[in-house]
């Protein structure tokens, strides 16, 4: 690849995001001047620049870490070369961010900048007492992090340590949003997390790509393309459906679509993101097999990776645009409401649900997109191990097919149906949906073997780099993966977190907080899928019980789920009073009752998987004394029953030693 393009590329992308932006502005309405308070020239065009500048870095950073772990090697220079670009990407975005916290404080306060103790005194206030200045002030700090992070660490397995922070300093971006504090508060964050990650691979993935072209052959050029035209083909899924809920959410009518400024960036985005999928396909179909052949081919890449990256700064400066441009519907904050709003609202944000019914358990929905894709992809990449091993001739359970996509659609009711709309303002609800999220989806799942499928489905690297089945054995293998994996630390966690969880104010933490929500499912769903692991599971781990012992651990852990359940049951105090109390809900029993009704849940149906668990337990059990009695049976058949014979002989000599003693001792 010549080495003007890999100056070019970054030039186009940069020149096509700001001009996208400052016609995004113009087309919106941010670039006029406001009629009170306007905060001036600098902010309303420096502003949107900066965050715009926070997206791309944010892309840079992510795109080239994921790349770096999943479709590089690390003792080629391939990987150095991504390394930098992230450590470079988390500079940018760490001076961005600060650049961004100055002039949102600006823009929000209507003071001007200066450089006396008034400004920073009032700049002091906003970052640690106003939400938003919080928000900015936390990405400040988390790009700090990870700049450190990314320039002084090069191994492989740190380098899950750098793509964890820069993951992470997505959140605060996610909750700053249009909807982040409006109805739908979980859903919108939780959309545009997918979003922002989503574009982050797409962009920043093509980016390291190009400038690791001029350092490998055609044919090595052609495999890193095929693997980033997965990555990418993901991302665009996710971007694309974020993309939808985000926009429904903010536009409300199709009338709105076309008529307001807002509607239109809209629209135009919608056009970048369908070229970026023609793109995207030409470049599975055409591109990637042209690549190997000749030079031709590998130009053809090199001017196809910059006009992708000249749509792709487009699409990012009308999101930098869309940021600044007021909705045509007013998403605020439920507490901004004044006084007249209801309890219910005033505390979730979101409208109190009609009366819980049999019915409703079908009727109501409220659903979670980044949930609902965590549910697809999983179940896409089950079928497609599935259909991999049946191609080649491999045989592959029906039964385990059946027991994942099952467990896979329990977790999508669970954080998308009735369970999701209920389970904040009704504690037996929030209960039932913890003993799914624990106990039953976990089960299924593990029962699914996703593990030995994916080792036996993917394909062995001999490249040096890492795909699905190396960074599996890996993690099998790691010590923390013994530690938690033991059924001794297992069975603790998972029965002590029941305890820890709802007499701790961690509970009021998940009710309350988005993000302890969202961490109270991920841990119910690992802690669940380990002690199921440890009990039932078929994937590899490092040790097990023997049967007996488990049946042991199944029924401890049963007894401390009874008692739990008892305990709420026979208790006249009101678990999270200022939460599931304050509701004011005219319908359905009292919270008292309700939480009465939801230690039963715990207690009974709660325990049935359980049972199920030392059900197949036992089965494994009376199959594992089958299989060891076959096997001695056939190694009888090999040897002619020769140990059987040998010890027969041992006996007999025995008596003939036994009956001379006899003899001698009558003489």
């Amino acid at each position: 690849m010549p080495r003007y393009l890999r100056v070019l590329a970054p030039a186009v992308l940069l020149a096509a995001t700001l001009a996208a932006l400052f016609v995004g502005l113009a087309i919106g309405g941010a670039a006029e001047a406001r009629a009170l308070a306007d905060p001036g020239t600098l902010v309303r065009y420096g502003l949107p620049t900066f965050r715009t500048l926070v997206n791309v870095s944010m892309a840079g950073l992510i795109g080239s870490i994921v790349m770096a772990v999943w479709a590089f090697a690390s003792e080629r220079p391939e990987t150095r070369i991504a390394m930098d670009l992230a450590a470079a990407s988390a500079a940018l975005l760490t001076v961005a961010s600060a650049g961004t916290l100055i002039l949102t404080y600006v823009d929000v306060s209507g003071l001007p900048f200066s450089a006396d103790s008034t400004f920073g005194a009032g700049l002091g206030q906003f970052v640690s007492q106003i939400e938003l200045g919080q928000l900015w002030l936390i990405e400040l700090l988390l790009a700090a992090v990870t700049t450190v992070l990314a320039f002084a660490i090069r191994g492989r397995k740190l380098m899950l340590l750098v793509l964890l922070a820069a993951m992470i300093t997505a959140l605060p971006l996610a909750q700053q949003g249009h909807a982040a504090g409006a109805s739908g508060h979980g859903q919108a964050v939780n959309s545009l997390l997918v979003h922002l990650i989503g574009a982050a691979v797409w962009l920043g993935g093509l980016l390291t790509l190009l400038l690791v072209a001029r350092s490998v052959d055609r044919a090595r050029l052609s495999v890193l393309t095929a693997r980033y035209s997965t990555l990418a083909l993901f991302a665009f899924i996710g971007v694309a459906s974020s993309g939808v809920v985000s926009a429904w959410l903010r536009i409300g009518s199709v009338d709105a679509l076309f008529g307001t400024g807002y509607g239109k960036l809209v629209v135009l985005k919608t056009v970048a993101l369908v070229g970026l999928g023609i793109f995207g396909a030409l470049q599975r179909v055409r591109l990637i097999p042209r690549i190997a052949d000749a030079e031709r081919g590998a130009r053809a890449f090199a001017w196809f990776v910059v006009a992708e990256l000249a749509v792709m700064g487009v699409a990012s400066g009308v999101a930098g645009a869309l940021g600044r441009t007021a909705t045509p519907v007013a998403l605020e904050p439920a507490r901004d409401g004044g006084s007249g709003i209801p309890p219910a609202e005033w505390l979730t944000g979101d409208p109190l649900p009609p009366e819980l019914t049999p019915m409703s358990y079908f009727t109501e929905w409220k659903f979670d997109l980044a949930w609902g894709l965590v549910c697809a992809f999983g179940i896409a990449l089950y079928l497609a191990g599935v259909w991999r091993l049946a191609r080649r001739g491999d045989k592959w359970p029906v039964g385990r097919t059946i027991s994942w996509v099952l467990g896979l659609a329990m977790l999508f009711y669970t954080t998308n149906g009735a369970l999701n709309a209920y389970e904040q303002y009704l504690f037996s609800v929030h209960m039932l949906a913890h003993m799914m999220l624990t106990m039953l989806i976990p089960l299924v799942l593990v029962l699914g073997a996703p593990m030995t499928l994916a080792l036996r489905a993917t394909a062995k690297r001999s490249d040096g780099s890492w795909g699905g089945r190396e960074w599996i054995q890996w993690a099998v293998h790691t010590p923390y993966s013994k530690v938690i994996t033991h059924p001794a630390v297992a069975a603790v966690v998972f029965a002590g977190s029941l305890w820890v969880f709802y007499f701790t104010p961690i509970a009021r933490w998940a009710a309350s907080e988005h993000l302890g929500h969202q961490w109270m499912i991920i841990h119910f769903l690992i802690s669940g899928y380990l002690f199921s692991l440890s009990m039932v599971g078929v994937d590899p781990v490092p040790y097990r019980f023997p049967y007996p012992l488990r049946l042991v651990t199944l029924f401890a852990t049963m007894a401390s789920h009874a008692f739990f359940g008892v305990t709420l049951m026979t208790g006249d105090g009101l678990m999270l009073a200022d939460w599931y109390g304050a509701m004011g809900r005219t319908w359905g029993a009292t919270p008292l009752e309700d939480q009465s009704t939801g230690g039963g849940i715990a207690w009974g149906i709660g325990e049935l998987p359980t049972l199920a668990l030392a059900l197949v337990v036992a089965v494994q059990w009376s199959r594992s004394d089958d299989k060891e009695q076959k096997r001695k049976d056939r190694a009888a058949d090999r040897s002619g029953d020769a140990e059987l014979e040998e010890y027969n002989a041992m006996l007999a000599a025995q008596a003939q030693r036994d009956a001379k003693s006899a003899a001698r001792a009558g003489r």
